[in-house]
């Protein structure tokens, strides 16, 4: 019983350790990964660093995140094509609706409802204009 626990954490150690890629496999993709997020940013702009996340295995990238329009989303996937070595793009990303900061309503209030409002901490606080 004193060496089951050792050879039972040894096991999970080892099988957590295994991939279904050759090294050389996980550097092409650790590069292919590199590429089409670069191109994402210089070709459809400098917010899908942030906003799309690119992923490669084998040479299948998937991209996820949220993007503002179907072109974006277009773009993204023949953007990724386009990087050597891809062999095939899921295309998971979620197109949603932008909205103005400005229209935003903040802690239940439209600044614009009456006088000049401050917004500290998401609560507004209302002065007085004059």
């Amino acid at each position: 019983m004193r060496f089951f626990l050792p050879a039972a954490l040894l096991c999970a150690f080892l099988m957590g350790c295994r991939t279904n890629e050759s090294p050389e496999a996980q550097v092409d993709d650790l590069q292919i990964v590199a590429q089409v997020k670069s191109k994402l940013a210089s070709e459809v702009g400098p917010t899908t660093v942030t906003n799309i996340s690119v992923d490669s295995t084998n040479g299948v990238v998937t991209l996820a995140g949220q993007v503002d329009s179907g072109e974006v989303k277009a773009k993204a996937e023949t953007v990724a094509k386009a990087v050597p070595k891809v062999v095939r793009v899921i295309n998971n990303l979620q197109v949603a609706a932008r909205t103005s900061r400005s229209m935003q309503v903040v802690g239940g209030w439209h600044p614009s409802h009456v006088g000049q409002a401050i917004v500290f901490c998401g609560l507004p606080c209302w002065t007085d204009p004059s």
